[in-house]
């Protein structure tokens, strides 16, 4: 009798070889690598071979995908961070304001109303699920981000600094969610919400971020200029980084998820050689990939006929509102006046404003969020009504999303991108 751990090592080797060698093939289709990936997952789950199991004795493992989709998601917001050359310029960070100060709230707000009001949840509830659902994914979402040092398109960087701060900053109204479904009296713990989980977590990351993405540049300057480490160890001080600004700044009760953003940020910066960052950020988006397919095949394993049947209709309100209405009104609101920094137009395209809001991908951020909510007071019947409607909103995204982003990425490279650096005055890099 062969090993199942065996024969689940032989499926994902062909499945990395397949994707590897096929990826030529694949990046033209209407088709996404995370798409394939679930539909493996699906397969190795108990509708098909039962090789990957989160459930035992119909008890959910939600610790074990809490852990596993925290770290991906720490790796992929790092990237983000990474991905962003010059990130301390004037001026740039506009669109991102836009799309955190306002698109996240409307996000959360939208999906809190229609789950009350249409679905019944208490408003405990519905903020909770309003803040799992909210983040778009910086995993799932490469195709839309920055794709190298020279890359000036404001669509791709809105998207990838969204990417990498909606993941953390969703976290409070998480926490006031399962705060919200404990107590429903306010008064007992609102200010200490504001003062913990709003203003003291925000402000502690964002300085444990820049310290210690500052130190670790430092010391690797320093002992590099003294005796060169392994060539083939020098990408591991990436990791290094990703860890020691996350555990430290949870140690101090700050959010790891934005200080590991910031910290990407700094690194991308502060570094005389300016090729150290960028073989970082391979190395990372390496990790990333790899990292993609285990979380995704792990999301194909989890899906159930019966209780995604069960929560269907909710589920499809859900997406309806989310995808068709609470995000691409958001992004229509929250870019109103926002001149293009890369072109004479007085405002965005009407094109680019309706990618953005299209491109609310969501994914492992979510999945991260739901499990940490599983294993933090959210139970009985609320936790399967909200674990499922977050598991089909996912699917449905990596479907939608995966299926049409390569086709209106190209039609945006074609017909708005190419237009703008035709008539662009000056170049991302060059606003002061």
């Amino acid at each position: 009798m062969v090993d199942s751990y065996v024969v689940e090592l032989f499926v994902i080797g062909l499945l990395l070889l397949a994707v590897t060698l096929g990826s030529g093939w694949i990046s033209r289709l209407p088709l996404s690598f995370a798409l394939i990936y679930l539909f493996v997952g699906v397969i190795l789950g108990p509708y098909g071979f039962n090789l990957i199991k989160l459930r035992q004795d119909d008890v959910f493992n939600a610790a074990l995908l809490e852990r596993i989709t925290e770290f991906v998601v720490i790796v992929s917001v790092f990237s983000c961070g990474l991905k962003i050359i010059n990130p301390f310029r004037r001026g740039v960070w506009d669109i991102t304001s836009r799309l955190i100060g306002f698109l996240m709230p409307i996000s959360i707000v939208g999906i809190a109303l229609v789950s009350k009001f249409l679905l019944g949840m208490g408003w405990g509830e519905a903020i909770l699920l309003g803040a799992i659902l909210a983040p778009t994914d910086p995993v799932l979402a490469s195709e839309v981000q920055l794709t190298d040092i020279n890359d000036k398109d404001e669509l791709r960087f809105g998207l990838t600094s969204e990417g990498g701060l909606n993941d953390a900053l969703a976290f409070p109204f998480v926490y006031f969610g399962l705060f919200a479904i404990k107590d429903n009296n306010w008064n007992n713990w609102f200010k200490q919400w504001v003062a913990v989980d709003l203003i003291w977590a925000i402000a502690s990351a964002l300085v444990m971020g820049f310290v210690v993405g500052k130190a670790i540049v430092w010391i690797d300057q320093k002992v590099q200029n003294r005796l060169s480490a392994d060539a083939l160890m020098e990408d591991f001080v990436a990791i290094s980084a990703i860890l020691l600004t996350y555990s430290l700044t949870e140690f101090v009760n700050g959010y790891g998820f934005l200080a590991v953003f910031i910290a990407g940020l700094v690194v991308q910066d502060s570094y005389s050689n300016p090729e150290r960052p960028i073989t970082q950020l391979e190395f990372v988006e390496r990790l990333e990939r790899l990292l993609e397919i285990g979380t995704i095949l792990l999301l194909g394993s989890i899906l159930l006929w019966k209780p995604i049947v069960d929560y269907a209709y909710q589920s499809f309100i859900i997406v309806i509102f989310l995808f068709l209405i609470i995000r691409p009104v958001g992004a229509w609101i929250s870019t109103i006046g926002k001149r293009p920094l890369d072109s004479h137009r007085r405002n965005f395209h009407p094109g680019t404003r309706w990618l953005f809001g299209w491109f609310g991908i969501r994914g492992v951020g979510s999945l991260y969020y739901l499990a940490y909510a599983l294993g933090n007071g959210l139970k009985n019947e609320a936790g399967e009504q909200i674990a499922w409607i977050t598991y089909t909103t996912v699917v449905v995204s990596v479907i939608i999303h995966g299926i049409s982003t390569t086709p209106l990425m190209n039609w945006y490279e074609r017909s708005i991108s190419k237009e703008q650096k035709a008539s662009a005055p000056e170049t991302l890099s060059e606003v002061e």
